[in-house]
């Protein structure tokens, strides 16, 4: 087995970090950054409510999520791929809302009209 080792000749293995910290560590910030994104998520997803959003910002991201992409799917598969997806997914589903919930103002659940039920009708008993 090679071990890699730096310009003065110590090698990362003498220094104490072997190759699964890095993994460790990739997969430890992708949960944290994974979660950092998902009250965003929930929020956009339960009051459909995007006007605080900017298209462009979510635009942007988009696409540099697109080109990010060319170089994060030519690393060996590992944490960054999760991570790198989870950013994919979530700002493409964050442009699919804006689209849908800003720009064409379709109603939100709170301006659907409210349907009385059958027990409004009949009056109080």
């Amino acid at each position: 087995m090679i071990v890699p080792t730096r310009r003065d000749g110590c090698s990362s293995y003498l220094l104490g970090m072997d190759s699964s910290m890095p993994l460790l560590a990739g997969t430890v910030s992708t949960v944290v950054f994974a979660c950092s994104a998902l009250p965003m998520l929930r929020k956009a997803a339960v009051t459909k409510d995007l006007a605080s959003y900017s298209l462009g910002n979510i635009l942007l991201a988009n696409v540099g999520n697109v080109v990010h992409s060319l170089y994060v799917f030519h690393l060996p598969p590992g944490p960054i791929w999760a991570l790198h997806s989870f950013y994919l997914a979530s700002s493409a589903l964050m442009l699919f809302w804006y689209v849908r919930f800003a720009v064409t103002g379709l109603p939100k659940p709170a301006d659907a009209p409210v349907v009385a039920s059958s027990q409004d009708a009949v009056g109080p008993a």
